[in-house]
């Protein structure tokens, strides 16, 4: 699965695995694709430095990439503080009715948020940054588009390239101006914060609009005939993010939730504002059919919903209360039916994929009516 982009990196296969678990990365990097560690989740320094050095240590030197959560344009600071007195008391009450419904547990006294993502902040992201600068980086993502002008420009003076997610054609040119190396077309079928065009014409729109920049395609991508699929459509590469959830690197911290995931069809998915304020692909639960309830007060918008439900979705995943309990995954899920090793998961890609290729090239090389 070697493309023009993947020999550029010095990879093996086109294959670009986005995860929060740094084993997972760096099983991904082994493996011989390129890893890529979610930093949103990390809001002390000290935790992200750890952890990148342990990446560091075990991809066996090839490379690897950080994806951050960061708005194209500086808004000035603003504390977490300041953040949360936006958030109405109407809302605060229908968090605490539905888990009072649910018989979920409170914390114990002092105890913190498992779940606090402020990574969003452009503060946050621009500390994570400075921790990452100091490491061999090869790939920043930014899931939120196109990264503020001057941390391109700090990434390309490190020889980093950058990417960042498009849902359409639009915004992949938006990137390409911006200076952005990579563009990841998201179809709708991809997990966590994604558009409504769907990946097999999203992908040809977006490969189109940037050309000669490379593109990634991501969503509805869990076998090698997927990725043969991908790179027919022009693509240069997969990202693969849902995939790794249920590997054996993964670290859930949740039997419950695995269990979940390998029992959930294609169609146990569904595109809610309930995590984060933004339409994230997600598996369908209780508690996301309680936000997308016209009777209930509505989602807040990004950031202040996150802020609302992190202490709701820690406690939600520390008891385990299965009918709440959830995570951001792609339609995939259906594919996702096992345990395995990321090693193995690569083995069936490749020979997938080689497979799809043989098949198509059979196809290609009939002559006259069949």
């Amino acid at each position: 699965m070697q493309t023009e982009l993947s020999r550029t990196l010095g990879i093996e296969h086109a294959v670009f695995g986005f995860t929060p678990f740094p084993a997972v990365a760096a099983a991904v990097s082994r493996a011989g694709g390129l890893g890529v560690l979610g930093a949103v989740r990390y809001t002390a320094p000290d935790e992200l430095r750890r952890d990148l050095d342990w990446i560091e240590e075990h991809v066996d030197g090839r490379p690897w990439g950080l994806d951050v959560v960061m708005p194209a344009r500086t808004v000035g600071s603003v504390t977490e503080a300041e953040v949360e007195a936006m958030i109405p008391q109407t809302h605060r009450r229908f968090v605490r009715d539905v888990l009072a419904r649910h018989g979920v547990p409170e914390l114990a006294d002092g105890e913190p948020s498992g779940w606090r993502v402020t990574g969003w902040m452009e503060q946050v992201a621009r500390t994570q940054l400075d921790v990452a600068f100091d490491y061999p980086v090869r790939l920043l993502a930014n899931a939120l588009g196109s990264p503020p002008d001057d941390v391109v420009a700090r990434a390309h003076d490190r020889g980093i390239r950058v990417a960042a997610l498009a849902g359409s054609a639009r915004h992949a040119r938006k990137h390409r101006d911006a200076g952005i190396d990579i563009v990841v077309a998201q179809g709708y079928e991809a997990g966590g914060h994604t558009g409504e065009i769907a990946s097999m014409v999203l992908t040809p729109e977006v490969v189109d609009a940037v050309a000669p920049l490379p593109v990634l395609c991501a969503g509805g991508i869990g076998s090698g005939r997927q990725v043969a699929a991908a790179l027919s459509l022009g693509a240069q590469g997969v990202w693969l993010g849902s995939l790794w959830l249920t590997t054996t690197e993964a670290d859930l911290h949740s039997p419950a939730l695995t269990r979940k995931l390998l029992a959930a069809g294609s169609a146990d998915t569904v595109r809610s504002r309930a995590l984060t304020g933004k339409p994230a692909r997600q598996l369908r639960t209780e508690w996301t059919d309680a936000w997308d309830d016209p009777a209930g007060p509505g989602t807040l918008p990004m950031p202040l919903q996150g802020l609302l439900v992190a202490e709701a979705v820690s406690r939600i995943q520390k008891y385990e209360v299965a009918p709440l309990l959830g995570t951001p995954v792609g339609q995939i899920v259906g594919r996702m039916n096992e345990e395995r090793a990321v090693q193995d998961v690569f083995d069936d890609l490749t020979r997938g994929f080689e497979e799809a290729v043989d098949r198509v090239s059979r196809i290609a090389g009939r002559s006259g009516p069949s």
